[in-house]
């Protein structure tokens, strides 16, 4: 299904010739195509957009990358940024109501006011601005601020030029300042942790006497608690995959990438593509998120490298002994501390359309602010007990230190040396592979120094049920004793140091799917590291297994495509084969569970159902999730409700001496498991078993229907896709999160990387642009873009538009 970037004739040899004669320098003649030279206010840059409105922004400065990326993501997202920045300055309630969704981009907030109050906090706090005061390592370093300083122009310039326009829902466009982009960096960092806290940390009372009872008894039972918290946490709304390949895997001996992200395709977290060029000082490609202006998943001339959402918890509760007779002061080692206390105001529409104020008192402590909840499980706050949610990401901004280090990058090693010398990662792992033929996974981020000796010896009942259960450590803040560690090597107190994190090179291959270290390869496990920072010798999730499969199969020569080993054009073969690892554990046995119902009548919940088609439409799926793949959507049915059943719908449980095979084997006796498929025939709704994926798995964009492959990571498809809720009779019909920015990139002989990509939902959020569903209908049919890195790679492009941004 997927074929090669084309390999276009050489055309317009004219413009060709007469640009490399200027490479190395800003291009000085712009070809017959370009657009006109725009002024840039002290700023210079020139963009060439090729295939898909992907942009190369070149620029004797950092400051004029910075300009080219703001200019350019601006006019392909303004709206999905104004939204963002209208979020970050706390303004929600007041344009839009208190009863709005909160961004989910930047934050877990039930509704507006929760995210304004959240806001606000940081906003008053001031602490964006001491963290920006400080200098590097601690503070953004002198080129990150430059390209911040030249961002903000470029973004502001588009605002100018959008001539006031206001963006659906009355959202509005402003002109931003640099403390936007730096706030926008913190709340990003704060995502899995205080990010998912919102709602508690701005609910979070000390309670009256009349409520206190009522308080204690809302707790959740610790067993409860943790298992809930868990399954919360275990199932976020970003992940990805990603496989290096090393020398011995690939067919030429370079390192072959795949970058396979899965983040959501609307609002804040969409990538936007770009190639940003200092000549001698930087040159990088790949995908960056709304507003980070810098490659966060990327590649240059001799590395590659992908993130994928990591295990380790990035936060932590620390359980506060109250003072008796004043719920707002607690006691560490026998002596009471009062707690912070901050009067937070914001403004909100009034139904009438008048402007008013809310205002309400939020609590700190020496670990940070005082929580009433986290993800939706409760923590009450009563006369004895309250807690608190430390962060240690509050205190990063450090992220676009690192990633421009990774950027110049020569080699796995480099890579190691730029995450070890930054430490700005916030929650995710690092996988690269570079043009010598190593592999790397690196899982050197931030994470909480709380040793396994440390959480036996201070976890509270709570902590003990949530660390084992969930990770996530409940220590007792009334001794002192009991607060984080540091480790000589950490640039931050609080926090692991590199060499305590895993970090593993190999020759073959690497994988991560958003599981722990353990299973990274199953040739050399990786055990050495913290609870807190992974499970270990415990079953893998679906995707995990699949792409160790996929990768020893590729290597083996056993999956059906031509030869052994990895290419680029194999690595993207593999991905875009919508693979399913239970599919191929588990159809057949449902199929035979099928044959086998009474009368043709599977039970469901409420009784029976005619299985129809549905017995042969198995039997004859290809157990993948192609567009073309017919009896993928009823598996996908049934294995939603199969997946769920308790303790198991496997009979061979998992081995950890055999962690890739097992668990398997469908346990098609359990009455779950065939109420499951029941259920599902009925869930079709009219949709008929053997009717192809893309019929009833599509996006639709400006009228036109457009089928998308792959399927939910629980299917172990390395493509996920994860659809909105499922209609019966209908099916899918939009796309939540999955595949975004795809990249594989190989390292060969010659000096440029051979490098595809694909941003699945396309470059611009504006259904007026041109470049709104490109990349979308290649992605549904399987196709990819060339990644153009090199001088005669963009300047040959069948589609280059120039742009000229002058400075003055």
């Amino acid at each position: 299904m997927s074929r090669s970037p084309g390999r276009r004739p050489v055309r317009r040899w004219g413009v060709v010739v007469a640009a490399l004669a200027t490479a190395g320098t800003a291009l000085a003649t712009a070809p017959a195509h370009a657009e006109p030279e725009l002024a840039g206010g002290g700023h210079s840059a020139t963009i060439r957009y090729t295939e898909g409105g992907v942009a190369h922004i070149r620029s004797n400065t950092f400051g004029g990358v910075g300009y080219g990326y703001g200019y350019g993501v601006a006019k392909d997202n303004l709206c999905v940024l104004a939204d963002m920045y209208l979020t970050l300055s706390a303004q929600r309630s007041k344009v839009l109501g208190v009863d709005g969704p909160g961004d989910g981009a930047l934050g877990s907030a039930g509704d507006n006011l929760a995210s304004d109050l959240h806001f606000q906090r940081l906003i008053d706090s001031g602490e964006v601005e001491r963290l920006l005061a400080q200098p590097a390592p601690l503070g953004p370093k002198a080129e990150v601020r430059e390209v911040v300083r030249g961002y903000v122009a470029g973004f502001n310039r588009q605002v100018r030029e959008s001539g006031g326009r206001q963006c659906p829902g009355g959202v509005p466009v402003r002109q931003i300042a640099e403390i936007d982009v730096y706030r926008h960096m913190s709340a990003l960092a704060m995502t899995s942790g205080q990010g998912i806290a919102v709602d508690g940390l701005t609910a979070a009372q000390p309670p009256a006497a009349s409520r206190a009872e009522a308080a204690a008894a809302a707790a959740t039972p610790p067993a409860e608690a943790a298992e809930l918290l868990r399954s919360r946490l275990d199932k976020p709304d970003m992940g990805s995959n990603a496989i290096a390949v090393g020398r011995d895997g690939t067919v030429n001996g370079g390192g072959v990438l795949l970058g396979n992200p899965h983040y959501p395709w609307h609002g804040g977290r969409r990538f936007w593509q770009v190639q940003l060029t200092v000549p001698g000082r930087m040159d990088v490609s790949g995908g960056t998120l709304l507003g980070l202006p810098l490659v966060q998943i990327g590649f240059n001339r001799d590395v590659a490298w992908s993130h994928t959402v990591a295990t380790p918890r990035t936060f932590g509760l620390h359980e506060l002994k109250l003072v008796p007779g004043d719920p707002t002061s607690y006691l560490v080692d026998g002596k009471p501390e009062k707690m912070t206390s901050r009067r937070v105001a914001v403004e909100v529409r009034n139904p009438d359309g008048s402007v008013g104020r809310v205002e309400r008192t939020l609590y700190g402590t020496r670990y940070g602010p005082v929580v009433n909840g986290v993800a939706r499980v409760s923590l009450p706050w009563t006369t004895t007990t309250a807690y608190a949610l430390q962060d240690p990401n509050a205190q990063n901004l450090r992220l676009l230190n690192t990633w421009y280090e990774l950027g110049r990058t020569r080699s796995t090693d480099d890579v190691v040396r730029a995450l070890s010398s930054t430490q700005g990662v916030p929650w995710v792992n690092t996988i690269a592979t570079d043009r010598a033929g190593h592999a790397l996974y690196a899982d050197v981020q931030v994470v909480p120094h709380v040793t396994d000796e440390l959480a036996r010896r201070c976890s509270t009942a709570l902590g003990r049920e949530l660390f084992r259960t969930a990770r996530v450590p409940v220590l007792d803040g009334s001794r002192g004793d009991c607060a984080w560690g540091r480790d000589p090597d950490a640039l931050q107190p609080g926090t692991f140091g590199p060499k305590r994190l895993p970090v593993l090179q190999r020759s073959d291959y690497v994988v991560n799917a958003n599981d722990s270290a353990w299973l990274t390869n199953p040739h050399q496990l990786v055990t050495d590291y913290p609870h807190i920072v992974g499970n270990k010798e415990t079953e893998a999730g679906p995707r995990t297994r699949m792409a160790v499969t996929a990768a020893e199969d590729r290597i083996a020569g056993r999956d059906g495509l031509p030869g052994r080993k990895f290419s680029r054009q194999s690595m993207q073969d593999v991905l875009f084969s919508d693979r399913s690892s239970v599919a191929e554990l588990a159809a057949a046995d449902a199929a035979r569970m099928c044959r086998a119902f009474p009368n043709g009548k599977a039970p469901t919940s409420k009784g029976t159902v005619d299985v129809g088609r549905s017995c042969e439409a198995l039997e004859k799926w290809d157990r993948k999730y192609t567009v073309d793949s017919r009896g993928a959507l009823l598996f996908d049915r049934f294995w939603s409700r199969a997946a769920q059943v308790r303790p198991s719908p496997w009979r061979v449980p998992f081995d950890r001496t055999r962690p890739v095979t097992t668990p398997n084997t469908l346990d098609v006796a359990n009455p779950a498991v065939q109420r499951a498929f029941g259920d599902a025939v009925e869930d079709m709704g009219g949709i008929a078993p053997d009717a192809r994926l893309g019929e009833h798995q599509y996006v639709v964009r400006n009228g036109e229907r457009i089928p998308i492959h792959g399927a939910d990571g629980h299917l172990g498809v390395l493509n996920m896709i994860v659809g909105a809720e499922w209609e019966p009779g209908r099916g899918y019909s939009e796309v939540v999160h999955g595949s975004s920015h795809v990249q594989v990139v190989s390292f060969g002989s010659g000096a440029c990387p051979d490098a595809a990509t694909l941003l699945t939902y396309s470059q611009s959020s504006d259904p007026a642009s041109p470049h709104h569903a490109d990349q979308t209908r290649l992605f549904s049919q399987g196709k990819w873009q060339r990644g153009r890195f090199c001088e005669l790679d963009i300047l040959t492009s069948p589609e280059l538009r120039v742009v000229h941004l002058r400075g003055r």
